[in-house]
């Protein structure tokens, strides 16, 4: 019972800030970021803190699509707040993950899909190279957590990138280790592609000395 509380009254927290965000003359998405960067940090420890970060993050698309009339708006706030995440998971990522230098962006690519897809969200999406310049990757998820209670877009919302944030994560984290990158949605289950599908395009000549960790 007290995971259960715990649950509704982190949800109930979200709801408040929410409430006080939207209304802000001024809208920042420092306190609702930093409570899906909390329960994304922790969100393979226990079902709690799993279902905590999908609700919340449902909770957030739907209070957007009510605010915002157009998807394109909600696309790109659902960007910048994942963008501001990813540039915060980074530092706990390579902490953790201690991975080592890498010398391409296929394995760059790979880091993404087999280290940190598995890290914070419990799932591995194969990764395609899409051109022979070998700057252009997808993620093919087969399962995506964050639309585990979801089985539609709302009506009137086609446009809508309902995951947008994880294209913000991933390019605000690879913009960190000085990477420019353009992340979009290729393929989405809730728009009726049969994949959901990760598009990666790396904008800027790979320099090794500048990805190169410290020690």
């Amino acid at each position: 019972m007290k995971a259960e509380d715990d649950l509704a009254a982190n949800c109930a927290h979200f709801a408040m800030c929410s409430r006080v965000w939207y209304k802000s003359s001024t809208p920042s998405s420092n306190t609702i970021g930093l409570i899906l960067l909390k329960a994304l940090l922790s969100y393979n420890y226990n079902i709690k803190n799993k279902d905590l970060f999908v609700l919340t993050y449902g909770a957030l698309v739907a209070q957007l699509c009510k605010d915002y009339e157009k998807d394109e708006d909600v696309n790109k706030y659902l960007d910048k707040m994942g963008y501001g995440i990813g540039t915060r998971l980074i530092e706990d990522f390579l902490a953790r993950s201690c991975v080592r230098r890498c010398h391409s962006y296929s394995e760059i690519t790979d880091i993404i899909a087999q280290v940190a897809f598995k890290m914070y969200l419990g799932i591995t999406p194969s990764v395609a190279c899409r051109n022979s310049s070998r700057n252009e990757f997808s993620l093919i998820l087969d399962k995506n957590p964050l639309v585990e209670f979801v089985e539609e877009l709302p009506a009137g919302r086609s446009s809508l990138c309902y995951c947008n944030l994880l294209c913000g994560i991933i390019r605000g984290a690879l913009e960190m280790v000085h990477l420019t990158a353009d992340v979009t949605f290729l393929q989405d289950r809730l728009k009726g592609d049969s994949v959901t599908e990760i598009g990666i395009t790396f904008l800027k000549k790979l320099e090794e000395k500048r990805y190169r960790r410290k020690k």
